[in-house]
C-alpha cells in the first residue's frame, strides 16, 4: 500500500510517504512564528501549508496517481468513537465553521481532502482524532451542573503507545489496563481498561507541563479573571503557564542545566512537575480499583532521565513503569489507514 501521512502542528507539518509498511520519505516542514502569525486565523494557513506539501511530494517524485490512501491527523470535532473516519464534506464543514477549539490539527482533514482530489482513486481518512470519547457516565461529572468533563487530549499517541506496550509485552490490549502519560508542551494522562480510554486528565485539569498550567485553584482563577481579559487568561493557560511561568523557559534541557548549576528554584519547579505527574497517575489508578498492568511514560519530556526517575519513584508501587520517549503519531496514522485499506471498517462521519 502507498499511503501519505499528514500531521499538522502549531509551527510545523509532519509529512511521510509509506510504501509496503516502510516510511520511504519523512520530513517536518517548519514555520517560523512570523510565518504563521501573518494569518489572522489558523484556517487561513491552509493554502500555504497545502502548497508546501505538494512541493515536498514533487521533490520526492511521488506519483499521486499511484497513492492508495491518505492519513491525516483529526481535528477538534464532535465527540467520536475511536478508529478511522473517511473525510467528507460534513467533517470539513464542522472543522471550518464549528470546531470545538482552534488548533492546527483542524487543517489535517482539509489538506488531505485537497490532496485526494489529485490522486486517481485514493481515499482520505482521519484516525483516532483528539476528540475520541469513550468516557463512562460517572467520569463526566465535574462537580458543577452545566459543566461536563470532556474527553480531549493526545488520543492518537496514547492509544498507539498502549497498543505497542501490549504487543511488546505479549499482552491482550483488550484485556489489560494501562495508564499512559503523554508528557510534552501539553500533557494528557489516560487510563485504558480493556481496550477503552475510560478516563483521562487533560491539559486543563491535570499536571502542569512545560508551558501549560494544568489544574489551578478555582477561587484564585476567578479572581484573576476579574482583572485579565479572556485572551490573556487563555494565553497564560496554554502558552505561558507551567515551567515557563516560573522559569521563563519551556526547554527542559535548560532547566536541567540550571539545576546542575545549583539553581534551587529550578530544582523545586522541576521536582514539582514530576510530583504532579505522579499524582495524576495515582489519581487514575483508582478508576480500576488499583489494578494496573503497566504505567507508560511517553512524549518529549520522557527523554529526560531525571524526570522519569522522579516520577517512577512515586508510582512504581502501583505497577512497573515503561518508557517510550517521543511519539509515534505518524506511524499510528499510517497503521490505522493501512488497516482500513485492508478491510477494517471506517466509521461514517455524520
Amino acid at each position: 500500500m502507498n499511503i501519505i501521512v499528514i500531521n499538522p502542528g502549531a509551527t510545523s507539518t509532519k509529512l511521510a510517504y509509506w510504501q509496503n509498511d516502510k516510511p520511504l520519505h519523512t520530513t517536518t516542514i517548519q514555520y517560523t512564528n512570523d510565518e504563521v502569525c501573518q494569518f489572522e486565523t489558523i484556517a487561513q494557513q491552509l493554502d500555504m501549508r497545502f502548497q508546501d506539501i505538494k512541493h515536498t511530494l514533487e521533490s520526492w517524485a511521488i506519483d499521486l496517481k499511484g497513492v492508495d490512501g491518505i492519513a491525516a491527523r483529526g481535528g477538534l470535532l464532535k465527540p467520536l468513537k475511536s478508529g478511522g473516519y473517511e473525510i467528507n464534506e460534513t467533517m470539513l464543514d464542522d472543522l471550518k465553521n464549528r470546531p470545538r477549539n482552534h488548533h492546527a490539527a483542524n487543517l489535517g482533514a482539509p489538506m488531505a481532502w485537497l490532496l485526494q482530489k489529485e490522486t486517481h482513486h485514493a481515499k482520505a481518512y482521519i484516525y483516532d482524532p483528539v476528540t475520541v470519547d469513550e468516557l463512562e457516565p460517572i467520569s463526566r461529572i465535574s462537580g458543577l451542573c452545566g459543566i461536563e468533563r470532556e474527553s480531549l487530549g493526545h488520543m492518537l499517541n496514547t492509544r498507539a503507545i498502549a497498543k505497542r506496550v501490549a504487543q511488546d509485552l505479549n499482552q491482550d490490549f483488550n484485556n489489560s489496563t494501562y495508564i499512559v502519560a503523554h508528557l510534552g508542551g501539553g500533557n494528557t494522562t489516560a487510563i485504558f481498561v480493556n481496550g477503552r480510554l475510560v478516563d483521562l486528565l487533560s491539559d486543563d485539569e491535570g499536571p502542569f507541563s512545560t508551558e501549560r498550567t494544568g489544574a489551578l485553584p478555582v477561587k484564585k482563577v476567578i479572581q484573576w479573571c476579574q482583572n485579565h481579559s479572556y485572551e490573556t487568561m487563555m494565553r497564560l493557560y496554554r502558552q505561558q503557564g507551567g515551567l515557563y511561568s516560573y522559569l521563563k523557559t519551556n526547554d527542559l534541557r535548560e532547566v536541567q542545566r540550571r539545576i546542575d548549576e545549583q539553581d534551587k528554584e529550578a530544582r523545586l519547579i522541576f521536582e514539582a512537575m514530576a510530583y504532579q505527574i505522579a499524582k495524576g497517575i495515582g489519581q487514575l489508578a483508582v478508576v480500576n480499583y488499583g489494578q494496573v498492568d503497566r504505567i507508560v511514560l511517553t512524549g518529549g519530556v520522557a527523554y529526560s532521565k531525571q524526570m522519569v526517575s522522579l516520577i517512577t519513584k512515586r508510582v512504581e508501587f502501583l505497577a512497573e513503569v515503561t518508557v517510550y520517549p517521543g511519539e509515534m503519531e505518524m506511524e499510528a496514522l499510517y497503521q490505522g489507514v493501512n488497516r482500513i485499506l485492508k478491510g477494517e471498517k471506517a466509521h461514517e462521519y455524520i
